[in-house]
C-alpha cells in the first residue's frame, strides 16, 4: 500500500509511510487543504497476482467512497454496528467493504492479528460483530475448526463472500451446519472492491445448466457487459469476457501505461474473467480465461468441475488445472485437501466427478495435499498448482 500526496496525484510523489510519522512527532502543523477531488488518488492498491505480475492499481477518493457507501446501503446494518475484518485490510475487500464501510456507518472494526479460525471464533463470541466478508476458503477453515458452533455465527445479520470464487456446495453446507446464507459478490481491485452483489432481499440463483452461482446483480450506475473475442456485445446467456464501466472503476495501473491502455479501453474495464447475464439480470462469473483447459479441441472451464468437487462431502477444498498430456495437448487435473476426519482416494474422487460430468471434463489425474496453496488474501494459487504438474 502506498500514500499518493496532493492534487493529481496520480502524476504526482509517492509518501513514505515512516515520513508521515516522523513529521508527525516533529509536531509540524497539519499541511493546507489540498482541495481533493473525487477523481484524484487516494491509494495505490495491489492487484493479488494470482495470474501474474501484480500491478498497482490507482483508487481515487471518489471510488473509494462510492462503494463503502453502496456497501452500507445495499446491506443495511443499524449505525454503530460491528464489522469484523476476516478479509485483510490490505486487500480491496477489506479496505472498502469493511474499513471504509465501517467509517460510513460509524461502527467499530473488530480485527485479529493473524488469520486463525480458533482466535476468529473467539473473537465473534466475545465482540458479537453483525457484518464480515471474506474469501470461501475463510468460512471452509472455520466451518472445519473442531469448536465451531452456530452461536459463533449467530450475532451475525450479513456474511458475505468476496475475493474468490464461492461453490454453491459450500452456500448449503454452511447454512445446513451453522445456519446463515454466505452471500455471494464480485468485483476487483480495479473495481475497488464490488460491482456486483446479491440484494439484501433475495438469494443468488444458480445457473441450471452450468451449476454455477450467480455472483449478483451490478450496482446503481455500474454497466456490465458480455464481450466476444472481439470485443462485440454478446446475447444474454452466452459467455464471453466481463467489463465494467462504472464510478469504482480504476483509471488505470500506476506507472504502467501500456498495460492501462490493454485493460481499460474507453475506461472501461476488460476484467479477464468469463462470465454471462441472464434474463434476469444477474451474472454468473464462469472462470478466468486464462485458466481454461483445451483439452483434445474440448474447452473446460476448472471452475465446473471445483464445483462437482466440492459437493463430494470429504473434500474441503479443490482447485483444477489442466497439464501437459502427450495425447490430449492438455488433461484435467485436480488437486483436492479434506476435510478433518473425512477419506476418499484419488480414483474414488475422479469416479465421483465421472459420474456428474461429460466425459471430457472430469480430472483424469487427481492429487490430495494437506492444504492447497493460497495468497495473503485467500485466493487459492492455481498458477503455483500448474507449475507443479
Amino acid at each position: 500500500l502506498q500514500v499518493v500526496a496532493g492534487p493529481g496525484a496520480g502524476r504526482g510523489s509517492v509518501v513514505e509511510a515512516d515520513d508521515l510519522v516522523r513529521v508527525a512527532r516533529q509536531g509540524h502543523p497539519a499541511p493546507a487543504d489540498p482541495r481533493l477531488t473525487a477523481a484524484d488518488i487516494a491509494l495505490i492498491s495491489y492487484t493479488s497476482g494470482t495470474s501474474g505480475t501484480p500491478k498497482g492499481a490507482m483508487n481515487p477518493h471518489g471510488a473509494i467512497t462510492y462503494n463503502a457507501t453502496r456497501q452500507v446501503t445495499g446491506h443495511p446494518l443499524p449505525e454503530g454496528a460491528g464489522y469484523f475484518a476476516l478479509a485483510p485490510l490490505f486487500h480491496i475487500t477489506g479496505l472498502v467493504c469493511e474499513l471504509a464501510a465501517c467509517f460510513v456507518n460509524a461502527g467499530t472494526l473488530v480485527l485479529t492479528h493473524r488469520f486463525h479460525p480458533g482466535a476468529v471464533l473467539d473473537a465473534f463470541l466475545e465482540h458479537r460483530p453483525a457484518y464480515a466478508i471474506g474469501p470461501a476458503t475463510a468460512f471452509t477453515a472455520l466451518a472445519a475448526h473442531p469448536d465451531a458452533t452456530r452461536d459463533h455465527f449467530a450475532s451475525f445479520q450479513v456474511l458475505s463472500s468476496g475475493g474468490a470464487p464461492l461453490p454453491p456446495a459450500l452456500v448449503e453446507r454452511l447454512r445446513a451446519d451453522f445456519g446463515f446464507y454466505l452471500r455471494n459478490g464480485y468485483g476487483l481491485t480495479e473495481c475497488t472492491a464490488p460491482c456486483a452483489s446479491v440484494p439484501a432481499h433475495l438469494e443468488a440463483p444458480v445457473d441450471p445448466a452450468t451449476g454455477t452461482l450467480s455472483v449478483g446483480v451490478p450496482g446503481a450506475q455500474t454497466l456490465v457487459r458480455i464481450l466476444d473475442e472481439h470485443g462485440a456485445e454478446l446475447p444474454l446467456g452466452e459467455a464471453g469476457e466481463i467489463a465494467v464501466r462504472g464510478p469504482q472503476v480504476v483509471p488505470g495501473y500506476w506507472g504502467l501505461p501500456d498495460a492501462t491502455a490493454a485493460a481499460f479501453p474507453d475506461g472501461e474495464l476488460r476484467t479477464g474473467d468469463v462470465g454471462f447475464m441472464d434474463a434476469d439480470g444477474w451474472l454468473y462469473v464462469v472462470d478466468r480465461k486464462k485458466d481454461m483447459i483445451n483439452t483434445s479441441g474440448f474447452k473446460v472451464w476448472p471452475r465446473e468441475v471445483e464445483d462437482v468437487l466440492y459437493t463430494h462431502p470429504a473434500v474441503r477444498e479443490a482447485a483444477v488445472v489442466g497439464v501437459p498430456d502427450p495425447y490430449r495437448g492438455e488433461t484435467v487435473k485436480a488437486y483436492v485437501s479434506l476435510r478433518p476426519g473425512a477419506s476418499a482416494g484419488p480414483a474414488e474422487l475422479a469416479a465421483y466427478c465421472a459420474d456428474r460430468l461429460a466425459a471430457y471434463k472430469y480430472p483424469r489425474q487427481v492429487e490430495i495435499l494437506p492444504v492447497l496453496p493460497q495468497t495473503t488474501s485467500g485466493k487459492i494459487l492455481r498458477r503455483e498448482l500448474r507449475d507443479r504438474g
